[in-house]
């Protein structure tokens, strides 16, 4: 199917690249698939619109599929505005009038990821029927290869003409989580036909003294793609950034806060026992239990409803905000908790903040993120990073203060990123409130340890580098968390 359009639009670009995108539009333009891993703020998706627009002008494809989050969906279709003079089509969740798009003469189509899954013969009778390129945003979305909707992905992935990745963080919270992202590519030449046999050789250790060995392993995996992707940091990108300082707090916890921590973690120290010591051999479940513990930390009253006290944390944060000049600059303030958003809000209520969780409708989510970049009033934005972690430009804030923290590497590096980025103009504070000798204490090496594999994996340090600071002991950290020493 040929296209037809009465006026064909313009395929130039409305603004001008900086030096490293166009290196990686050059690098990729010709190529069937690739990977564009650019760290987060370095501008992606006009990477992406100048490479759809070379595709569009030199007839290498006759239509373009972007893949993206529900939530980055209108950010796409505001962004193609900014960059060209082509206007996308949304694809939605109605089957009706996705057929009725579909057989339009239609440049770009914007859609989520839901609706590839939920649309699957749909899409693979338009795929048959013309030549589409697929643009995944965000592509980490596909990590999980045993999930349907990344199952949908790889069925359809031959038939597109062009495949292009793109994310900031391929390891979004393992090294092994960059697989089913390259099967899309390739399906499974460079990285192996099998997850579970990569899975096992890029897990974290379990066991200190590995990092030379298992340094290797991550350092090879950069090497086996290099030849279809590109990745820049900030570093080397060669732009100017204002510097990011990323501060630690410590606080002690109240006493009757740190009465219902203690008695949650007895709990799950007992929960744990066995005859040879604390029983961790399914770390993920573990994990999810844990979680309980970082709310203690964070705020009592998300796992007690009668607790009336006031957290350590929250007079840290009020400490904070007092001395950061609110009325030069605006602050985000994030929870791993939607029920902490709406707490904290009314603990903030003196700033006007805006609001943004997984529980609210993605218009209202978009609309308390105008009103934080465009009312003055409103100083600062308390969310999930789940729901305003990717895609969205903040630079109106050079603040960020991280009341407590989950497991996730990608939503950490993510959130903080989202104030450390092209337009920000002046220096930036990451701040990490951290309980002392709790839970919080562990997260932070947990999180440290998979920043460093992921930093290798993805070719940002040496192999050199990378085994002077890692450290896989987070077993025996753990155990000293629940059982410590004086008790």
């Amino acid at each position: 199917m040929a296209f037809r359009l009465r006026r064909p639009p313009s395929f130039s670009a409305k603004h001008e690249a900086y030096a490293y995108q166009l290196d990686a539009v050059r690098a990729v333009q010709e190529l069937p698939f690739s990977a564009v891993f650019h760290e987060q703020g370095l501008g992606k998706t006009k990477i992406a619109v100048d490479l759809i627009l070379l595709w569009l002008e030199q007839d290498v494809v006759d239509t373009v599929f972007v893949v993206t989050k529900k939530t980055l969906v209108q950010n796409w279709v505001d962004e193609l505005a900014v960059h060209s003079f082509v206007t996308p089509r949304v694809l939605s969740g109605n089957r009706r009038t996705n057929s009725i798009a579909l057989n339009s003469p239609v440049l770009i189509y914007v859609m989520n990821y839901e609706v590839i899954s939920t649309n699957l013969e749909l899409i693979r009778m338009f795929l048959g029927t013309c030549r589409v390129a697929a643009i995944l945003d965000e592509s980490q979305k596909i990590k999980n290869p045993e999930s349907q909707l990344t199952k949908s992905f790889h069925l359809l992935s031959s038939q597109f003409e062009r495949r292009v990745i793109m994310t900031g963080t391929p390891v979004a919270n393992r090294p092994y989580d960059i697989w089913s992202q390259i099967k899309f590519l390739d399906n499974g030449e460079a990285l192996g036909h099998s997850f579970s046999a990569f899975k096992a050789d890029m897990d974290l250790p379990a066991e200190p003294g590995q990092s030379a060995s298992y340094g290797r392993k991550l350092a090879g995996v950069m090497a086996k793609i290099e030849e279809f992707s590109v990745r820049e940091t900030k570093e080397s990108s060669g732009i100017q950034l204002p510097r990011k300082t990323i501060r630690t707090h410590l606080v002690r916890m109240q006493p009757r806060q740190l009465e219902i921590y203690n008695s949650y973690r007895d709990q799950m120290r007992y929960e744990l026992s066995t005859p040879e010591g604390l029983f961790f051999d399914d770390a993920e479940v573990v994990l999810k239990r844990l979680l309980r513990l970082v709310q203690c930390a964070s705020n009592p009253a998300l796992v007690d409803a009668d607790y009336k006290e006031i957290p350590a944390k929250l007079l840290k944060l009020h400490e904070l905000i007092g001395a950061i000049a609110v009325d030069a600059t605006k602050v985000i303030v994030w929870t791993s908790f939607v029920d902490n958003v709406e707490w904290l809000c009314r603990q903030l209520r003196a700033y006007t903040p805006a609001a943004v969780h997984g529980m609210r409708p993605v218009a209202d989510r978009n609309a308390e993120i105008r009103r934080f970049k465009q009312d003055e009033r409103c100083r600062i934005l308390v969310a999930t990073p789940g729901a305003a972690k990717e895609g969205l430009t903040l630079t109106v804030a050079s603040q960020a203060i991280f009341f407590d923290r989950g497991f996730s590497l990608d939503d950490y590096l993510q959130a903080q990123d989202r104030i450390h980025r092209i337009s920000q103009e002046f220096e930036c504070s990451v701040h990490n409130l951290i309980v002392g000798e709790s839970i919080d204490e562990w997260v932070d090496a947990l999180l440290n340890a998979k920043h460093q594999a992921a930093q290798l994996t993805q070719g940002d340090v040496r192999i050199s580098e990378f085994q002077q600071v890692f450290s896989a002991n987070l077993r025996d950290a753990l155990d000293r968390i629940l059982a410590p020493p004086d008790q």
